[in-house]
């Protein structure tokens, strides 16, 4: 039987592939992946633990202003986190709105350069991945 096996990576459309990375790289602390091919236009790629994060700079179909201010009431994608308040701290000193979490557990909202929504949500100690949503 055919069957998902799990998440590859995650594409987002930037506008400005040196600002999205300033974000990616200065703010979640993530490294490039240097095995992105030539594919005609410019982008990069993150290591996101044994995944990825594509970033794409191509035309945005969709829009970028008007979004909501809190990003769990948007698409969004949501990582594990080892320490919330270090994130927070990070976000702060970046000048990075956020939000938290309504569900009551540990976890924030903030946006990329781009208005791509991000939840960042603490990790029990022991690395479990926690409660869904």
């Amino acid at each position: 039987m055919s069957r998902v096996m799990g998440l590859h990576h995650v594409s987002l459309i930037v506008s400005d592939t040196r600002r999205a990375m300033a974000f990616y790289q200065g703010v979640f602390g993530l490294e490039r992946d240097d095995s992105r091919p030539d594919l005609g236009f410019p982008g990069a790629w993150l290591r996101l633990a044994d995944r990825q994060i594509h970033l794409l700079e191509l035309p945005n179909p969709d829009p970028v202003i008007d979004r909501p201010a809190h990003g769990g009431r948007d698409r969004h994608v949501a990582l594990s986190v080892s320490d919330l308040d270090g994130f927070a701290q990070r976000l702060r000193e970046a000048g990075i709105a956020f939000t938290l979490s309504r569900s009551g557990r540990r976890a924030l909202f903030c946006r990329d350069p781009d208005g791509n929504a991000w939840e960042l949500i603490e990790a029990p100690h022991d690395g479990a991945p926690g409660p869904a949503p």
